[in-house]
């Protein structure tokens, strides 16, 4: 039985009016990495180079230390509320989507209020939903649009991955790790630390935004034993991953193209989750997508988890004209994917 009526959504009022990011400092190239566990490697036989080989992340970025990562946050709900021409008085919701957390409770998204100097009738929360958090927050803060019960939001996300990677540094150069143990957290040491922030407003009264169309979403709950994270360390089952990935992918693709009224065959831009090159290729070649309309960044940014699509979004918005068509597409541990469409 489909459920499309579940999977797809359209709005009628949302626009995107700016999306920023914020590039962390520090390079740390995949080389540091691998010179760190060159004596694992010797005694486990692994290549030279096979970070930087295997997953195209030539380095990743990480913060300054001392540096909190919600402050970067801040800096880039700031920026994109500049850009857009809004002013902090009129947000009505500010949402957080940083998989990166210090304590579980208040919410991150309290002090980013605060830092923003937004009013006490913005609504304020954070969204966890791995690496589709950003995207999520877009699709609330396009509904309660539509709602008509705000006319901004701003939706923020900055990753700190410097801890969990020094973690799993120092446990990947213990006596006892197997090639299993390696294989399993060779997903930590792709990941990187950036931040990003986008305001949405009314299309009604922004002749120039960025309408956001609708999308469809789909999940793989079944799969949620694969990619684990916490603050210690992200375990994953890459190959299963991938091939969990890849259906649930597919499934939305048709999903899109069997009576919701999606057309995404020729889209200007595919702008994705950024994780690795084996994984690119492959969402490229299961729905023939064409490879020049697919920017990368974590050759040099890593995996910045939900930071990732919006960073990338960023940098190509010189590049984009009036009725450019773009799909933002992005799979989150769980699994769980989503496909949102803009019109430039």
């Amino acid at each position: 039985m489909s459920h499309a009526g579940n999977a797809a959504f359209r709005y009628r009022n949302a626009a995107l009016l700016s999306v920023t990011h914020i590039e962390a400092p520090v390079r740390v190239s995949s080389a540091e990495f691998e010179e760190r566990l060159a004596p694992t490697r010797k005694r486990l036989r692994l290549p030279d180079n096979l970070l930087e080989r295997v997953s195209g992340v030539v380095e990743r970025r990480w913060w300054e230390p001392g540096t909190r990562f919600d402050d970067p946050a801040i800096e880039a709900g700031a920026k994109a509320l500049a850009e857009a021409g809004v002013d902090p008085a009129d947000v009505g919701l500010l949402i957080n989507t940083s998989v990166t957390r210090t304590n579980l409770e208040p919410s991150v998204a309290v002090r980013i209020h605060h830092g923003l100097g937004l009013p006490s009738s913005a609504v304020n929360f954070d969204i966890a939903n791995a690496c589709l958090g950003f995207v999520n927050g877009m699709m609330i803060a396009s509904m309660m649009i539509d709602a008509g019960q705000i006319d901004y939001a701003v939706i923020v996300n900055s990753e700190d991955s410097r801890a969990t990677q020094e973690l799993t540094l120092e446990r990947l150069s213990g006596p006892d790790v197997t090639r299993a143990d390696y294989h399993r957290e060779f997903a930590s040491l792709t990941l990187g630390s950036g931040a990003a922030a986008a305001v949405i407003g009314r299309a009604d009264v922004h002749s120039g935004g960025h309408r956001i169309v609708g999308g469809v979403s789909r999940a793989g709950t079944e799969h949620h034993e694969l990619c684990v994270g916490s603050l210690d360390g992200m375990f994953t089952d890459t190959k299963g991953l991938l091939t969990g990935g890849l259906a649930l992918v597919v499934a939305a693709w048709g999903e899109a193209h069997n009576g919701t009224g999606f057309r995404w065959q020729e889209m200007d831009r595919y702008v994705t989750h950024q994780i690795s090159t084996p994984y690119t290729k492959a969402i490229i070649d299961a729905i023939d997508l064409d490879a020049d309309r697919v920017p990368i960044t974590f050759a040099h940014w890593g995996n910045v988890g939900p930071a990732s699509l919006p960073m990338t979004l960023a940098t190509q918005a010189d590049g984009l004209t009036s009725g450019d068509r773009i799909l933002c597409m992005g799979v989150g541990s769980g699994l769980n994917t989503a496909m949102l469409e803009l019109t430039w």
